[in-house]
């Protein structure tokens, strides 16, 4: 992933990422009541019930990796600066106002005098210094977000609505610091920032429109409207993140009325629930991008490698060729089922500005007998038995990490054995729950991966260089996939000093382009976000962007916020309180542990950071 979207957001793929059409698949839909089931009495509160399929990795903004957890942060605390629902634009968040120095080192934020915390207590300047000066002294701290505050200086408050931030050179970032602004008087109390979770003690402070009031692992969070917050209450009596490690499960709970929202729909799906009653399909362009990584080579910082990544993709044309025996069109059409676009640059088609293709020279196309030919080439001949081989004699067989529980990735994995088959190559596809320990030891070849990407871009950006690797073997880093390419490192530099947004915009596509011809990153599809909900619980309710946009994973909080509840006391009013456990095959995972929650965005499940 989201939302450094990592989200700040660049972050994270859909939850409930699209599906190839299958008779499992559409039994979720057969026999189940279009009318909404009334559960357990709740003493008629409203009660907005999202179904995610991903589990939180950590409620502290300073360790949260995954978008559900970077989603909740978005409710819960306020931002320096917000995203207009509109179209993206940078408006106020907790600053009201900002203005750099005329040679823009320093910038100084007028910090509104009308929000408070949850517990009463007045929201300063002094707070967003605070979190600023722990994420820059304590490495622990910048876990999550780190990025944005590598090249401050000093951060100061001068006065309770002032905050001023020096740097030590230009930072093209300043109005989109995707950082959670925390309670100072309370996080000044806690110790070891790697372990504390912030899981024990509920409701906990905040100053966003929400409240979190409670929280399972692999369960549910529980919010309440906070009611002093500045820009107006929610109006649902409470929001509850509900987890469904199954996606025909939450489905089922959203035809039963068990669940008002459910994202990520199959194609079966999202054609069944059109024609039901009082459920609305939202099929809009996404934010994310889907991808297939090479191990280029696991290292760190100190200069060691590690891991167990094939020798024979550090060679750039085995990289090319496999690409070029990948066929991103059928990937669209009969995976995604044309709930998608084919993939291109490294950002969305969504953000304009940004987005970038290649030109037709340059172009890596399906092209089988090409990649061939590469391979040929590049010393990797067919043996007596059809294989490919290096020049120590051995088979080029490849690993893929999959994510068990996303059908896309063991759905594309077979198209891969198949064209790459051809080839001479060989492919085991590793689906497995938990996809982050092999990729943070470096032990796979490729991998299934993917983002969402935030307005701005430094963050995704940020995760493919030098810097993101980790400091040693032994430690965990802010890299997606140990990429470490000195020029691509310079046009991150340069594009991160540049406020001329035409430059920078030209820079970003510089970057994407050299991204592109690596061939450490192939995107294979920009997927749509495919989501529903229950019109007799959710009256209206803001998609982002405003005209044509998604619900789920926004660059803000609007969609929760902005939810009205329907008139009448059916749907989730009650029955989708995370207390009561749901039939016909809802599988509610009950762990035993948070997991690991690690410093690197993408991992655990098909969607991890904004």
């Amino acid at each position: 992933m989201v939302t450094k979207v990592p989200s700040p957001t660049a972050r994270r793929r859909p939850a409930f990422r699209l599906l190839v059409a299958s008779g499992l698949a559409a039994t979720a839909l057969v026999g189940v009541p279009q009318q909404p089931v009334q559960a357990a009495d709740d003493g008629g509160k409203k009660v907005l019930t999202v179904a995610v399929s991903q589990s939180v990795d950590s409620l502290s903004p300073f360790l949260a990796q995954r978008l559900v957890s970077t989603t909740v942060h978005r409710l819960a605390y306020d931002y320096l600066t917000n995203y207009d629902v509109k179209d993206g634009r940078t408006i106020p968040g907790l600053a009201t106002a900002w203005k750099p120095s005329p040679d823009k080192l320093t910038w100084t934020y007028t910090i509104r005098k009308d929000s408070k915390w949850s517990d009463g207590e007045q929201a300063t300047a002094e707070d967003a210094a605070w979190t600023f000066n722990k994420m820059m002294a304590d490495e622990n701290a910048a876990t999550a977000n780190g990025s944005f505050t590598a090249n401050f200086k000093k951060v100061t408050a001068p006065d309770p609505g002032t905050l001023v931030i020096e740097l030590k050179k230009p930072q093209a970032t300043m109005t989109a610091l995707d950082v959670p602004i925390v309670p100072r008087h309370v996080w000044e109390k806690v110790g070891d920032f790697s372990k504390f979770n912030n899981d024990k003690q509920f409701p906990i402070v905040g100053n966003g429109p929400f409240v979190i009031t409670d929280f399972k692992v692999d369960q549910y969070v529980k919010l309440k409207p906070n009611k002093d917050f500045w820009r107006g209450a929610p109006k649902f009596d409470e929001l509850v993140l509900k987890y469904y490690k199954d996606g025909d499960a939450a489905v089922a709970a959203l035809q039963k009325g068990e669940v008002s929202f459910v994202q990520g729909l199959t194609p079966a799906q999202a054609t069944a629930l059109k024609s039901a009653e009082n459920i609305k399909v939202n099929d809009a362009p996404g934010r994310r991008f889907f991808a297939l990584a090479t191990n280029p080579g696991a290292r760190s910082k100190d200069g060691k490698t590690f891991g167990s990544g094939h020798k024979a993709l550090l060679d750039p044309a085995v990289r090319k060729a496999l690409f070029h025996a990948t066929d991103r069109k059928t990937i669209v059409d009969k995976v995604f089922q044309g709930h998608a676009v084919e993939g291109q640059g490294y950002i969305p088609p969504r953000f304009d500005t940004y987005f970038w293709k290649p030109a037709a020279t340059q172009r890596i196309a399906y092209d089988p007998a090409k990649a061939a030919a590469l391979l040929d080439q590049a010393g990797y001949p067919k043996n007596g038995s059809g294989k490919r081989v290096g020049k120590d004699g051995k088979a080029l067989d490849f690993r893929i990490l999959c994510h068990a529980t996303d059908p896309n990735d063991k759905a594309i994995g077979k198209y891969l054995q198949e064209w790459w088959g051809t080839l001479g190559i060989g492919l085991k596809v590793d689906c497995l729950d938990n996809v982050s320990d092999p990729w943070i030891k470096g032990d796979y070849d490729l991998a299934f991966d993917g983002w969402s990407v935030n307005p701005d871009p430094d963050f995704v950006l940020s995760i493919h260089t030098c810097a993101a690797l980790p400091a040693t073997p032994k430690d965990t880093g802010a890299t997606d996939n140990f990429i470490c390419d000195q020029p691509f490192d310079q046009l991150y530099a340069q594009q991160a000093v540049e406020y001329d947004p035409a430059r920078r915009a030209d820079l970003v596509k510089q970057m994407q382009s050299r991204l592109y011809d690596t061939g450490y990153m192939n995107v294979l599809a920009y997927p749509n976000a495919v989501e529903a909900y229950r019109t007799d619980q959710i009256k209206s309710i803001k998609t982002m962007p405003e005209a044509a946009g998604n619900l789920w994973g926004q660059d803000g909080y609007w969609s929760w916020w902005s939810a009205e509840p329907a008139a009448g006391d059916g749907g989730s009013d009650s029955g989708s309180s995370a207390g009561v456990v749901i039939g016909i095959g809802a599988v509610v995972v009950l762990a035993a542990g948070l997991g690991l929650f690690v410093a690197m965005r993408r991992r655990s499940t098909a969607e991890d950071r904004e």
